[in-house]
């Protein structure tokens, strides 16, 4: 677009002008306004320490040696060797593995199809309403589908039996919330992760050893998304654990 001359009159006006006032165009800089942020997920919430009254290191030590109820071993992962059983005492069952990080369920802000390759919408088991868990908000483990190996449900086992997951002397309560893999063991909820102090994301979070989880024979919880009351029933359970022997 063409920009008239100026008339005599303003040309001596701009003649007039301090030449302390004079900028060259070049170098004009227009103002630069920062694009507003992105809304991020929602922020999270503390990591636990640990939960209920018993030590980590009780649990631990009360467990002893494997007394094996499994026909034979898990992988960890897909493709790895043959190197967990399933262990039993009178009132548990328990296995010593890595942890694997389940973002299956419902939607949520950090277990979708965007922040998860492998997302699943559903779960073994459903909450109270019918709709599936929220990996992101409940404490649960996963089990191995029943197998030749080892069936869950014939030794106490099965969705919403209550569990103590054990790392770095911590303790996580959470259920039996899913299945998984018939031939791999080591897997929990975002939220156990997280509640552990784990690294929870699905796509490289996790730990490659080092978990307890033991699960209480015959326990449950209902409704399964009730995790106070798994809490309240781990601790106690936990406890009974101890001097039951």
């Amino acid at each position: 677009m063409r920009v008239p001359s100026l008339t005599p009159a303003l040309a001596g006006v701009a003649l007039l002008a301090p030449a302390a006032l004079h900028v060259p165009a070049a170098l004009h800089v227009p103002a630069v306004l920062p694009a507003p942020a992105a809304p991020g997920p929602p922020r999270e919430r503390p990591v636990a320490r640990s939960e209920g009254a018993v030590a980590a290191t009780d649990l631990l030590a009360r467990l002893g040696e494997c007394h094996r109820i499994s026909r034979g071993r898990y992988r960890t992962d897909a493709g790895r060797p043959r190197t967990v059983p399933v262990c039993g005492t009178r009132d548990a069952v328990f296995w010593k593995a890595d942890m694997d990080i389940d973002c299956d369920g419902r939607s949520t802000a950090r277990c979708n199809p965007g922040t998860d390759p492998q997302f699943a919408a559903t779960t073994a088991y459903q909450q109270s309403d019918g709709r599936h868990l929220s990996a992101e908000r409940l404490p649960y483990i996963v089990v191995p589908a029943p197998s030749r190996t080892w069936n869950p449900r014939k030794h106490g086992v099965r969705g919403g039996s209550v569990a103590a997951v054990v790392y770095r002397g911590r303790v996580q309560y959470a259920v039996v919330g899913d299945t998984g893999a018939r031939d791999v063991i080591g897997e929990a909820s975002y939220a156990t992760a997280r509640g552990l102090g784990i690294r929870a994301d699905p796509r490289g979070g996790g730990v490659p050893s080092g978990v307890t989880y033991i699960v209480f024979r015959n326990s449950r919880v209902n409704p399964i998304e009730d995790h106070p009351a798994a809490v309240a029933a781990g601790a106690r359970l936990a406890r009974l654990f101890l001097v039951n022997r």
